[in-house]
């Protein structure tokens, strides 16, 4: 066999900068933010490649020039303050690891911008970068502006803030009764499984919030324990796992003055919220029954609190949340979006506007009387359209090539982030109607792999794939080892035209594998049926697809060893690996999991009864998912991979299932990562977990280790 088994210089350099640039984004615009004239636009960016500090910047649009506003290590010695418990908690559950500036929120002029260091709060005046602290106790997170720029609110130990833009007249709206309850943030299910980060919202005059009240009181106690430091406390958590209570999450209507009025709706029916809206148009709800069969769109009368009823949406399996909606045009007609005929369309007032080719992705601006929209033609490609009344769906000018694209606008102005296949970063250009006028440089270290990708459709059900060889490898050569790299599950796409979701893929192909990623079924961007079609059931046609896919490209590609077949992923794609190797010992030889659910009667309520049903309802297929009950099936090598302070998928998803496993006489291997959560987001771990696995593998196919 050629020599591809030997860790180059350059192969060892990729995981230390593949752990940092993963998880960090370095030099990537993002959190943008355009003024309502569209003359300017805020953004996120560090300095360099190398820098882990995110500063605030302002592009003005007509001159195309780039001002540095805030650099947070110039801000009070680095605005710092060790992170709050709460904000903590927020970024795992956006999966935010960057440091710095890490979000911030700006007025509808675009004059202000407020964001948290630390747990302090400032405000910058974004023309003369004169920048003010907000006093505060210290622990303050989640503020926002008023759309008027001139009030600002913020949480701080679960009570809702409000103040001057200038920190004048500090007020508490509303204070916890006791501690099970806060104001203004969102419960664990709405931001870890709805995609809802926020638990207040601004009228449009800043005279007024909609808060959101959560009280966990109902929901039962997890300890996420530190066993590396047995003098510290195990850290309590509510966490609602199938089946048992969620929190209460009610809405109240609160003035500057405090007075509060509660909105009313049919919460015993309609127990989640998973967004709202407060526009000139009106306050508009957004509100789902617990097993996510019907969701509600509720208009709201601020005054009283009385609701009325805009919308019912109602499938037999479930009702999608999709980001960007509701939204208005100009002149109040309702912008949604439901499954028709097929497809996910886009709606303005009750009619489609997009044909059944398009499958809409999420609404991302309405700006007057156009709509911008990510969709998809072919799955493994998002692009974005515009609609309006006079030139109906459009494709973003200029926006013809394949690849990953988001936008925002406002004002006429168009914020266009790229990614694609043939370049390792992202591109971002902002437009002026069918003009691009300027470009936000990104300061992203290039990687240091390149890339040798086939985007490839397999199988009687055209699943779509991606293919990576050695560099340096001629197909038909030689055979090759197999690696399955997949995420595999529901919510999730891994197989997209954007470069960025194959580098750790390519890594272990330069080692000398051929390497095998795929989306089957239950995946995003297939249509309702396509994702619906893994409810009562999230393994069975998953692993089906994966087998199909291997032997499918194994049919096109006689390089497929396939008596070499590794499988590793993590989450959902741990859970998928190690179903693998239980299912199908004759398919696959070896599976590294990663942070894998083993027994989804322990995970959370909205993810898990979307796909699985209330476990009281529907036990057996709880019994049928769970990897515990099939542990005696074990007769591949197996790692297991964990970390101690997950309490999205926690640890004893990993410690009963090696107990089983133990109870059933199977060896294996577990490798718990200390003080890690479900990002494991450490460059050091990340870094050494690549080349632990890679060993882990190659021993198990009996490839030589480097050096040897």
């Amino acid at each position: 066999m050629p020599e591809w088994g030997t860790i180059s210089d350059m192969a060892e350099s990729f995981p230390r900068q593949q752990a940092r640039t993963r998880h960090f984004s370095l030099g990537v615009p993002r959190n943008v933010a355009i003024s309502a004239d569209g003359s300017r636009v805020a953004f996120l960016r560090t300095r360099s490649g190398a820098d882990q500090a995110t500063c605030l910047w302002v592009l003005d649009v007509a001159s195309g020039t780039e001002r540095l506003v805030v650099d947070p290590t110039a801000v009070g010695g680095n605005g710092a303050g060790e992170i709050p418990a709460e904000e903590r908690a927020r970024r795992e559950r956006a999966r935010e690891s960057s440091g710095g500036i890490v979000r911030f929120s700006a007025d509808r002029a675009l004059r202000r911008a407020l964001f948290d260091l630390g747990g302090r709060l400032y405000v910058v005046d974004l023309e003369t970068q004169v920048l003010t602290e907000i006093p505060t106790g210290g622990v303050a997170i989640d503020p926002h502006l008023d759309p008027t720029g001139t009030s600002i609110a913020y949480v701080e130990r679960g009570a809702l803030h409000a103040a001057s833009v200038d920190g004048a007249a500090p007020r508490v709206l509303a204070a916890p009764d006791d501690d099970n309850v806060t104001y203004g943030l969102a419960e664990f299910v709405a931001a870890e499984e709805m995609g809802r980060q926020k638990g207040y919202w601004w009228s449009p005059d800043g005279s007024r919030l909609l808060v959101a009240r959560v009280d966990v009181s109902p929901v039962q106690r997890w300890h996420i324990a530190d066993p590396s430091n047995p003098q510290s406390r195990p850290t309590e958590v509510a966490y609602p796992k199938a089946g048992t209570d969620n929190a209460l999450v009610s809405l109240h209507v609160i003035g500057h003055d405090g007075t509060s009025v509660p909105v009313r709706w049919d919460a015993a029916a309609f127990e989640y919220v998973t967004t709202a809206d407060w526009s000139e148009h009106g306050l508009l709800v957004v509100v789902q029954t617990r097993d996510q069969r019907a969701m509600r769109l509720l208009d709201v009368n601020p005054d009283t609190g009385e609701t009325s009823v805009l919308r019912d949406d109602v499938d037999e399996w479930w009702v999608d949340i999709v980001g960007g909606v509701p939204a208005h045009l100009s002149d109040g007609t309702l912008v949604w979006t439901a499954d028709r005929d097929g497809a996910k369309r886009l709606l303005v007032g009750d009619e489609p506007v997009t044909d059944t080719t398009l499958e809409v992705r999420g609404v991302l601006d309405v700006d007057g009387d156009v709509v911008l929209f990510s969709a998809s033609v072919e799955r493994t490609v998002i692009g974005v359209y515009t609609w309006s009344r006079t030139d109906g769906v459009r494709p973003l000018p200029g926006l013809t090539a394949a690849g990953v694209s988001q936008a925002r606008r406002s004002g006429g102005t168009t914020v266009l982030v790229r990614r694609a296949l043939d370049a390792p970063g992202v591109r971002v250009s902002v437009h002026r109607g069918d003009q691009e006028v300027a470009r936000i440089e990104s300061f992203a270290e290039q990687p240091a792999i390149a890339l040798n990708v086939r985007m490839v459709t397999l199988g009687e059900r055209d699943l779509r794939a991606a293919v990576l060889f050695p560099h340096g490898y001629t197909p038909g050569s030689a055979t090759l080892p197999v690696l399955l790299d997949p995420y595999g599950g529901p919510r999730h796409q891994q197989v997209l035209d954007a470069a960025g979701s194959y580098f750790e893929s390519q890594w272990f192909a330069d080692q000398g594998f051929v390497v095998l990623v795929t989306d089957g079924r239950g995946t995003p961007g297939g249509g309702p049926a396509w994702e619906r079609s893994v409810r009562g059931d999230v393994a069975t046609p998953v692993l089906e697809d994966q087998v199909d896919a291997l032997h499918a490209a194994a049919a096109r590609w006689p390089d497929f060893d396939l008596s070499r077949v590794a499988i590793r992923g993590w989450s959902y794609g741990g859970y998928l690996a190690a179903l693998a190797v239980l299912r199908r010992p004759d398919v696959f030889h070896v599976a590294v999991s990663g942070a894998p659910v083993t027994d989804w009667g322990l995970y959370d309520t909205h993810y898990t009864e979307r796909y699985l049903g209330h476990p009281a309802r529907e036990p057996a297929n709880y019994d049928q998912m769970s990897l515990l009950r099939q542990a005696g099936q074990l007769e591949r090598p197996l790692m297991l991979i964990h970390g101690l302070s997950d309490d999205n998928v926690v640890v004893a998803h990993t410690l009963r299932f090696s107990s089983a496993l133990l109870a059933a006489g199977r060896a294996h291997t577990v490798l718990p990562l200390t003080g890690a959560t479900h990002m494991a987001n450490d460059p050091v771990i990340a870094e050494n977990l690549l080349l632990l696995e890679l060993e882990f593998i190659r021993h198990a196919l009996g490839i030589p280790s480097a050096g040897t």
